[in-house]
């Protein structure tokens, strides 16, 4: 199902797309319907990535899913995405060449821009999930995109060098006609005069010289990430999920199987909580496209417990939601054992650090209490 699921939304387009490119390229013309077309352009250049940014987490958190771009320089981002969809669908949409060739040298400033961008965030998609699929799409159709503004500009031009004075117009005017093996290189430096002009603007936005690039760099977890270091030995604040609290309620319902380990924290698990954890490590390994967004819907949950734990930290809130959760686990535990060829032993690694035995879990958890009862114990003295 993940795998049709996939083909379907990734593979697909991504073939049919190329296709249409490779064709263009031979052909000077497309093989898609002009409707199918145009689908696929709002979906991978506008849906997609508007979707993608909505849901992605607004902060730099070491404990769940962290901010694909940095928070302190997502306006940056923003607006050099926004310039190059702009730039996309005006290229796409057009029929001749009828701006000036200073806006023509800046659109295609732009799309070469873009196409360098979507490199960037499929790296940075790389340490997560399989998204860098979507990038590749989105590369593929801005590549067309300049192409053609390079074959309307051979086949149609109604710009005439005449028609300009010496000066800039001129100037772009003649880059725009020169051969394309010396033509595209000087766009891709001219690129750097246009984001160097656009950083001046966004600076007296609050924005920062470098911003660009810390949007991937100050991160955690991703691609381009350079503060992971940070996330060493963090402690992350109690983990207060449904599953977790459920399994503090009395013991005689909510069964308490063994201690775990989350987040550096030693926590007590039942098989719900277990149950629960094994599900979702299945979804994030065959339905990471699902998974993200429960996952950062969850966290929202999670933080609105975290906030008001007070009021869930008392057994009978505990064993009421244990209770509420039996449906959920009985539907985890068949989705489980549908699409996992060992769910028992999916089910019993949660909880532990990665490569590590059960009983060395316990072993590692009963040191971690037993020291931390010592260094008590000294501190009385």
């Amino acid at each position: 199902m993940d795998i049709l699921l996939a083909f379907i939304l990734l593979i697909l387009p991504a073939i049919l797309i190329f296709g249409d490119l490779v064709y263009y390229l031979y052909c000077g013309r497309c093989y898609l319907n002009s409707i199918l077309f145009a689908f696929f352009e709002i979906v991978y250049v506008i849906f997609l990535p508007l979707l993608f940014l909505s849901i992605s987490s607004p902060v730099n958190d070491c404990c769940s899913d962290s901010a694909f771009f940095s928070p302190e320089h997502l306006l940056t981002i923003y607006i050099v995405i926004a310039l190059c969809i702009v730039a996309y669908f005006y290229s796409s949409w057009r029929r001749v060449v009828a701006a000036g060739p200073l806006i023509e040298l800046g659109v295609n400033c732009l799309l070469i821009t873009g196409i360098v961008l979507n490199v960037f965030i499929a790296y940075q998609h790389s340490k997560s999930d399989d998204l860098s699929l979507v990038n590749i799409i989105i590369i593929v159709l801005y590549s067309k995109a300049l192409i053609r503004n390079q074959r309307l500009l051979l086949c149609g031009n109604e710009l005439v060098g005449e028609d300009f004075k010496p000066g800039f117009q001129k100037f772009a005017w003649k880059i725009l006609n020169l051969n394309i093996f010396l033509k595209f290189p000087i766009l891709i430096i001219l690129c750097c005069p246009i984001l160097s002009l656009l950083t001046v603007l966004l600076m007296l936005l609050g924005q920062k010289p470098d911003s660009a690039v810390r949007a991937f760099t100050d991160t955690y977890k991703h691609g381009f990430s350079q503060l992971d270091e940070q996330c060493l030995n963090a402690i992350c604040p109690g983990g207060h999920f449904l599953c977790t609290i459920a399994a503090k309620g009395h013991t005689g319902l909510v069964k308490p199987i063994r201690l775990g380990r989350r987040a550096g924290n030693i926590i007590v698990c039942n098989r719900q909580l277990l149950v629960s954890n094994a599900f979702e490590d299945l979804l994030q390994q065959k339905f990471p496209f699902i998974h993200k967004p429960i996952r950062n819907i969850y966290n929202k949950v999670g933080g609105f417990i975290h906030c008001y734990y007070g009021a869930f930290n008392h057994k009978l809130v505990s064993d009421s939601i244990y209770i509420l959760m039996k449906p959920l686990e009985w539907f985890f535990l068949t989705v489980l054992y549908l699409y996992d060829k060992n769910p028992e032993n999916r089910i019993a690694k949660q909880y532990g650090e990665k490569g590590e035995t059960m009983s060395q879990v316990e072993e590692s958890i009963n040191l971690q209490i037993l020291s931390n009862s010592i260094g008590r114990y000294d501190d009385k003295i």
